[in-house]
């Protein structure tokens, strides 16, 4: 299996130019990591408020119940399916055939019912005395959430969120099923130039346990220097 791997690596790599596939399937996988993470913290914030509010309004319980019904689709069903139905199906229809922005989209709203349960048990496990002592200054429900309730829930949440975006890093693996052109989509093309998978798989493994790792990294530096703030 290791026989010849550097004269294998040689030629997948350097002598076919395989390099430059990588770099280019690498930087659309964490271009869609990126900015579906983006997206996955605006709609999961908006999933989390609309479902912590307290409220028998109307418009409160029709949010709330849209909201529902939104983690619960996505959740229920595996991210490949969704990215084939919004492929082939929805964007298909309206004839739209740009694949990179499908898949942004996917997986950011993918990303966001997840981001969504996460930001509400960190809103949940912020003291409710919080948001009385901002109500008995007379601030609003939405100010108070703003300005003392939600900067102590993001705090609490960090780590899961870091490991959202750990995730969606690995999810971004089967974009290329959609015709998207990431690192997945590159090694595999690499192997039909080749014939040889061993090789190529091996450094795709590779190159997704570096981008963990430096994403790790700086979570964790992000952490440290909220640790930091919180003593001072």
């Amino acid at each position: 299996m290791f026989d010849n791997f550097f004269e294998k690596f040689y030629n997948a790599f350097i002598s076919n130019e395989g390099y430059k596939l990588m770099i280019d399937g690498l930087g659309n996988t964490i271009l869609i990591a990126l900015v579906a993470l983006l997206i996955g913290i605006v709609a999961g914030s908006l999933a989390a408020l609309a479902k912590v509010v307290q409220s028998r309004d109307v418009v409160a319980r029709v949010f709330r119940l849209i909201a529902d019904m939104y983690i619960t689709v996505i959740r229920g069903t595996p991210v490949m399916v969704q990215l084939m139905l919004a492929y082939f199906g929805i964007a298909a229809s309206m004839r739209f055939d740009n694949a990179l922005v499908v898949a942004i989209i996917v997986f950011g709203l993918n990303s966001g019912a997840y981001v969504a349960e996460i930001i509400r048990s960190g809103i949940l496990a912020v003291d409710i005395g919080q948001m009385e002592a901002g109500r008995s200054l007379g601030l609003s429900y939405a100010t108070t959430m703003k300005d003392i309730i939600f900067p102590q829930a993001i705090k609490n949440i960090l780590p899961a969120l870091g490991n959202e975006f750990i995730v969606l890093i690995k999810e971004t693996s089967v974009a290329g099923f959609i015709t998207v052109f990431d690192l997945t989509r590159a090694a595999r093309a690499i192997v039909a130039d080749t014939y040889e998978a061993f090789v190529p798989y091996l450094v795709l493994a590779a190159v997704y346990l570096v981008l963990v790792l430096i994403a790790t990294f700086f979570i964790n530096r992000l952490e440290r220097r909220l640790r930091k703030s919180d003593r001072r």
